[in-house]
């Protein structure tokens, strides 16, 4: 089992110690380990560590790599925002891969709590639009190896009138021909909306376009590694899928499943 994006206390809104969080992946027998944290930029420093915090980040997480050596692989990466510009400090380290990820439209964070009413002022097509236009330019941008909870607008619940197989088909074709990998994210089923990141229709989509997939739980306590991959493994091999993929070095590798 593969789970890569998973986060820990330096990003000021996870619980546990990375220690705590690879017990839990050993022990549901997880082989391949992924810590994908937020990575810092200057905007949103209450939700993720300060660029102060990189070196001690990448630190304990290679001490794991060797302390549990044979027992589990263990990666490294960071989970960065997608902004008009992407800091070039987290862009050149030294890490197995980088999520790309879409937490922003504009100032406005649109899947935390405690801006949510702004939903109420805007037009749900709209927002699913301007979502997907960045996932796209973020695919095209070619800066990162994995696209996170690809339809995270979906969060709360709010779904769009259109066709979301419309609204999605333009970011879809810019990440197969980015050679991105797109990560079946659990974390979904623990929001309001109660679904995977992607939904059916989107899983569809990115099993016919061949777009090549990864696994995470997103775990922010160590309670939730591994959330429900079993099942949702065994839901996309009832799909058709047969594979999946994890990066070293920025290298993708393959894996059956």
């Amino acid at each position: 089992m593969i789970d890569l994006h998973n986060h820990t206390p330096l990003c000021n809104h996870a619980d546990g110690t990375p220690d705590e969080f690879i017990k839990k992946a050993i022990e549901k027998s997880i082989k391949i380990y992924g810590f994908a944290d937020h990575a810092p930029m200057e905007f949103d420093y209450e939700y993720r560590m300060g660029f102060e915090d990189m070196d001690r980040y990448e630190e304990e997480i290679k001490k794991l790599k060797e302390k549990y050596k044979g027992k589990i692989e263990i990666l490294l990466g960071y989970e960065v925002d997608f902004t008009p510009v992407v800091d070039k400090r987290v862009l050149e380290r030294n890490v197995d891969y980088l999520i790309g990820s879409v937490h922003f439209l504009d100032n406005w964070g649109f899947d935390n709590p405690e801006f949510i009413k702004e939903w109420d002022k805007r037009d749900v097509d709209d927002v699913y639009r301007e979502y997907f236009s960045k996932i796209e330019k973020m695919a095209s941008s070619k800066l990162f190896d994995i696209v996170g909870h690809i339809d995270l607008v979906k969060v709360f619940g709010h779904k769009p009138k259109t066709d979301i197989k419309d609204l999605a088909k333009d970011a879809l074709k810019a990440i197969k021909k980015s050679g991105m990998a797109i990560e079946i994210n659990t974390a979904g089923l623990r929001k309001p909306v109660k679904e995977l990141y992607p939904s059916n229709e989107l899983l569809e989509m990115i099993l016919n376009e061949g777009i090549d997939i990864t696994f995470s739980s997103d775990a922010h306590s160590p309670e939730q590694v591994g959330y429900k991959l079993k099942e949702t493994i065994e839901k996309l091999k009832n799909m058709g899928l047969n594979e999946a993929v994890y990066f070293k070095n920025r290298e993708k590798h393959k894996i059956k499943i």
